[in-house]
């Protein structure tokens, strides 16, 4: 028997409250920055003066230029990051 298939047979033996521990440790395994992301606590800081500022500006810039983005290759252009 292969270790995955002696993997499975034990999976299908395990209750379901151990199954789903199970689910999410294979889960941070397999993708741990998902489940940084998923076990993240909520952004609750209040936004600044300053970032609404940016914000405000940035929505006002898409809607002078009719909802276009910069392309990615430009936005790493202007940031030095090529």
């Amino acid at each position: 028997m292969s270790e995955r298939e002696h993997a499975h047979e034990l999976i299908d033996r395990l209750p379901d409250p151990q199954l789903s521990a199970l689910i999410g440790l294979l889960e941070t395994i397999v993708d741990p920055v998902a489940a940084a992301l998923r076990n993240a606590p909520l952004d609750d800081e209040e936004e600044t003066e300053e970032e609404q500022r940016a914000t405000a500006e940035a929505r006002e810039w898409l809607q002078r230029n009719r909802g276009q983005g910069i392309p990615h290759d430009g936005a790493m252009r202007r940031l030095g990051l090529e």
